[in-house]
Order: C-alpha cells, then sequence, then structure tokens
C-alpha cells in the first residue's frame, strides 16, 4: 500500500469513528467490556489444561480433581453470558450503522441540487444506498470485532503461552509477522476489486432500472436479447471482480492455518525431544498456540473486510461531501407574497461553460395574471420555469416574486407558495387519496375530493375498484395517461398556492378531459400569478401577456393580438402551428 493510500485509509478510519462508532459509544462500550470477558475466558480455558491434564489425571490430586471442573463450569458459564450480549450487542450496532448511514445518505440525497441528480445516474446511487451500506457495516463491526476480542484473545493466549514456556512462545512469534504480510497485500487486492465490483453493481443497477422501466420500448423494438446480454455481461464482469475478492478473502485462513500448523508441529517435534516438559503443558500450550491462530485468521480475514469496508466509505463519504449549491443564506427570512408578481431581471443561466440555456432575459408576470411561455424546443421555456422555484440559480440577473429575490429568502416558504404541474408526471406508488393530498398532506376527504372534481378525476377516481384508496402502482402505471394528469392537476388544485407554474400540465388529456381542464384551470388561475408553457397556442390565447423564447433569449412579449398584429415570431409560430393542425 503506497504511502498516500495509508493517508487516505487513516483519513477514512477516523472518520469512521467519528461519525459511525461515536454515537453508540455507550452499548459499544458493553460490547467492548463482553468482548474482553470472552478474551479472557477463552485464555482460561488454555490455562485450565495443564491442571486438568498434570493434576487431575496424572497426579490424581483430590482438590484438584473438584477444583478444576468447577473453575471449568465458571469459566464456560462467563463465556457463554458475554458471548451472547457482544453477540447481541454488535449486531444490533451494526444494524443500527446500516440504518444510520442510508438515513443520512438519502437525506442528502433528497436535499441535493437538481442538477447535480440529473448528472448522477440513479444506478450509482441506489447502489450505494444498498449495497455500500452493508460492506460500511461489516468493515466497523469487524474492526470493532477484531481490534477488542481478537486482538485481545491473541494477547492473552501470547501471554499464557510465555508463562507456559517461552522459548516455544518465541518460535509461535517468529511466524505472526509472515501472516501480516501476507494479509496486508490480500487486503490491497481485496479493496481495489471490491472497488470495481461495486462500480459494475451501480451499472447493473442502472440496466436494471432502466429495462423494467422501459419494457414497452423493449418489447416494442424486439432488443429482449440485446437487453439480456447487456444484463449478462454486467453479472458476468461484476462476478468476476467479487471472486477476486472472495480469493483474496479465502486465501487469509488457509495461509494462516498453514503457518500455524508449521508452528505446532515444530512444538510438537521439540517437545517431544524434551524430557523436562509435562503431558499438561505441553498439551496446554500446543491448545494455546491453536487457539491463538483462531483470532489470528479473523484478524486476517478482518483486514480483507475492512478494505471493502474503506472502498465502501470512500463511495459513501465522497456522496456526502457533496455540498449543494442551491443554499439558504443564514437567516433567511420567509416569503412574504402579496400580489405574487414574478420579476426576471437581466437573468442568464448556463447549464456548463459552453451551454447557455438562457440569455439576458428580463421579463415580468404582473400579479395575480396569467402568462405564457412559447417558442421552440429548446428554447429555453422549462429552464426559466424551474427558477422560479429556484430549482437552479441564475448565472446572472435575479429573479424576484413581489421584490424579494428568491436567493435571499428560506426554499420552504418560496415552494410552500407554489404549486407546480410538469408534462413529467410523479405519482408515487400510493393511493389516489395519497397522490393528491401530497402537498398538503393534513388536507381532509371534502378537500381531497373537491379538488378531484376540480380537475375532472373524481368521476374516473369513484369507478375504480377502491375509488380514493385505490393504488396507482409505481408512478401511476395503473392510470392512463390522462388520468395520472388530472391526479398531478388536483394535486396542485388542493396545494392552494398563490403561484401555479403549469408546464404542459394538458399534454396528456383527450379533447373532453382537456375542455373540462382548462375551465377548471380557469377558475384556479383567477386571482392567482400563472406562469404557463404550452405548445399548444390555443390553450394559451387568453393570456394576459405570452412571452416568445427563442434559443435562449426573449424576443417578444404582449398579448395574442398584439403579437399577430406584429407579425413576427408569435406569428410564424402560430400560423405553423395552425396549418399543421389544419392538415391533421
Amino acid at each position: 500500500m503506497s504511502s498516500g493510500a495509508q493517508i487516505s485509509s487513516i483519513a477514512l478510519i477516523r472518520r469512521l469513528i467519528a461519525e459511525q462508532v461515536r454515537p453508540h459509544i455507550g452499548s459499544l462500550l458493553l460490547a467492548l467490556i463482553s468482548m474482553s470477558v470472552v478474551a479472557a475466558m477463552t485464555a482460561a480455558t488454555a490455562w485450565l489444561l495443564r491442571p486438568a491434564i498434570d493434576r487431575v489425571f496424572t497426579d490424581r490430586d483430590p482438590y484438584w480433581t473438584l477444583a478444576v471442573p468447577a473453575m471449568v463450569v465458571v469459566v464456560v458459564v462467563v463465556k457463554a453470558i458475554a458471548a451472547y450480549f457482544e453477540g447481541t450487542l454488535m449486531t444490533k450496532f451494526g444494524e443500527r450503522v446500516i440504518a444510520d448511514t442510508q438515513i443520512r445518505l438519502y437525506a442528502h440525497l433528497i436535499r441535493s441540487d437538481l442538477a447535480w441528480l440529473h448528472e448522477t445516474h440513479s444506478g450509482r446511487l441506489v447502489s450505494s444506498f444498498l449495497f455500500d451500506a452493508t460492506l460500511l457495516r461489516e468493515a466497523v463491526t469487524k474492526a470493532m470485532t477484531g481490534i477488542v476480542k481478537d486482538s485481545l484473545s491473541l494477547i492473552f493466549l501470547t501471554g499464557v503461552m510465555f508463562a507456559m514456556n517461552w522459548q516455544f512462545a518465541l518460535i509461535v512469534c517468529v511466524i505472526f509477522p509472515f501472516v501480516g504480510l501476507s494479509t496486508r497485500r490480500l487486503g490491497k487486492k481485496a479493496r481495489k476489486n471490491s472497488a470495481r465490483g461495486q462500480q459494475e453493481t451501480g451499472k447493473l443497477t442502472t440496466i436494471l432500472s432502466e429495462t423494467f422501466e422501459g419494457a414497452r420500448m423493449v418489447k416494442a423494438y424486439g432488443m429482449e436479447q440485446r437487453e439480456i446480454e447487456r444484463a449478462r455481461l454486467s453479472v458476468e464482469t461484476r462476478l468476476g471482480h467479487l471472486m477476486k475478492v472472495v480469493r483474496a478473502r479465502a486465501a487469509a485462513s488457509p495461509a494462516t492455518e498453514a503457518l500455524g500448523g508449521i508452528a505446532v508441529a515444530v512444538i510438537i517435534y521439540i517437545g517431544g525431544t524434551t524430557e523436562t516438559l509435562t503431558l499438561g503443558t505441553l498439551t496446554a500450550f500446543i491448545y494455546a498456540a491453536l487457539s491463538a491462530y483462531q483470532p489470528l485468521k479473523s484478524l486476517a480475514n478482518f483486514h480483507t473486510a475492512m478494505q471493502e469496508g474503506l472502498a465502501a466509505a470512500d463511495r459513501i463519504f465522497g456522496i456526502l461531501d457533496i455540498e449543494p449549491k442551491i443554499r439558504e443564506k443564514p437567516g433567511a427570512p420567509a416569503l412574504k407574497v402579496g400580489g405574487g408578481e414574478i420579476r426576471l431581471d437581466g437573468i442568464t443561466f448556463r447549464y456548463n461553460a459552453e451551454k447557455t440555456a438562457l440569455d439576458h432575459v428580463s421579463l415580468v408576470v404582473p400579479p395575480g395574471k396569467k402568462a405564457a411561455l412559447v417558442g421552440a424546443s429548446g428554447a429555453g421555456k422549462s429552464t426559466l420555469l424551474n427558477l422560479v422555484p429556484r430549482f437552479y440559480d441564475v448565472s446572472e440577473g435575479s429573479v424576484r416574486i413581489d421584490g424579494q429575490d428568491v436567493r435571499d429568502i428560506t426554499l420552504t416558504s418560496l415552494r410552500r407558495n407554489i404549486a407546480l404541474v410538469s408534462q413529467e408526471l410523479t405519482l408515487f406508488d400510493d393511493t389516489i387519496r395519497a397522490n393528491i393530498a401530497y402537498g398538503r398532506p393534513e388536507a381532509g376527504q371534502d378537500e381531497i375530493e373537491a379538488a378531484a372534481r376540480h380537475a375532472a378525476a373524481h368521476d374516473f377516481i369513484m369507478a375504480l375498484p377502491q375509488g380514493y384508496d385505490t393504488l396507482v402502482g409505481e408512478n401511476g402505471v395503473r392510470l392512463s395517461g390522462g388520468q395520472r394528469q388530472r391526479v398531478a392537476i388536483a394535486r396542485a388544485m388542493l396545494r392552494d398556492a398563490p403561484i401555479l407554474l403549469l408546464d404542459e400540465a394538458t399534454s396528456a388529456l383527450d379533447t373532453e378531459s382537456e375542455r373540462l381542464i382548462q375551465t377548471a384551470l380557469g377558475d384556479l388561475m383567477r386571482g392567482r400569478t400563472t406562469l404557463v408553457i404550452a405548445h399548444r397556442l390555443s390553450t394559451v390565447i387568453d393570456a394576459d401577456v405570452i412571452f416568445v423564447l427563442d434559443h435562449g433569449r426573449l424576443v417578444e412579449q404582449g398579448s395574442h393580438a398584439e403579437l399577430l398584429a406584429r407579425n413576427g415570431a408569435y406569428a410564424r409560430l402560430y400560423a405553423t402551428q395552425f396549418a399543421v393542425e389544419a392538415t391533421a
């Protein structure tokens, strides 16, 4: 292991102790005491073999005939009780490590910037959440066991061996460094291949997620065999890396046993040719030597497991250390909404240095009015809409609501005053009632039904077998596209926010449902500031002001009639769309 890698490992271990061990120090101390007792009783068992053979079986001493069995009973009972507490406490601690890590990781991910979440594939995140947390548990619990129980057992048993015969003890101890060298090399190999295996696990999770969600498309294009081969290749690659870890782990124990066997063989030979040793001493020494190699084997396995855990910790901490860019200023006040005016002053937004999505756009959505964003695909409409709830921060300029810069107020208050309906429908695998009430969990059934009626959803909901208690399936898969859209609109209606953001809110509806929804949305928008994105210009003809975007620039604004009269970009867009609809 290189010096740099050693420093990295030491830093990771310190952080693991600080973040995973220290919060549970109370129960861990009890577990450590139990481990110490188990280690001491293991050494005591070896020590008792000498009087058992020399005094009980050889000398037939009445005192030792009673004392040794009594001591054996005490030793095994104390060891059993201590082992029970050790096992239960360490299992609880290990599961707590997984739970705490997963909760912390999920909380961090759900608060992360949308930009980072969109750039990072979900497969990698799910892999860290499920598998890395388990590897981390293995590392921490085995570290505790190895450092305390196995190390103390080794120390106590070595002490017993030196007390019995220091020359033989030296022979055994000469072997220990060779065990350490072999396990160190195997540990490096385990860590490297564990990291590669987890990377491939992330890829496999990605493939599973993509193909299960896109099963319809896979079947439509007859690509089942291609996806099977892609999954097979990922599984085989992952298996190759994991088998290298398994081989590294498996090699640790046989290597330790072989070296231990050599030491015992030497002891038996020398003991058999030395008349000064009693049978009890030789037997007890061999037992202690063999017992010492058991914790030594565990320590060898602990080293490889620890390296796997450190690789997992590196990945987990790598995610946890990514600070979100969208953050509240210290002491930020809550948003105070009056009329709900939205003002964009000279905003520029860049996804990266090469891609400018919005270029010095300035516009005002009057309070309580309906404004529409129109333009060709890629014009920047959705990007502009995402700046209002501060899903992204502007690169230049400012976004203000009633004169308050969205960067200067709390995120909670900002988003509490906004209701969003997007063309990217998101329903959770829960009941229809829970999905409608998602933004207002405290809402009563009457309020939920009222919102559903306004969204033209109540009738189809009541026609379902369980009504509002019907489970919608993953992302609403058990509902039609139009039904999902109406549930999403009902959710926004129940939110009852002063600002509405509608991104193609009626895109998945049939003509009749769209007519009903447009009427309901008209009622909902009355007195509220509404920003609408619509590809079908017929749905925004009644907007108070229409903003026309083209390649990230605001090129026109005005009412429908004013823009048609200007005969510019909007008029061309409208004429093109009208011609397409007329020939459809």
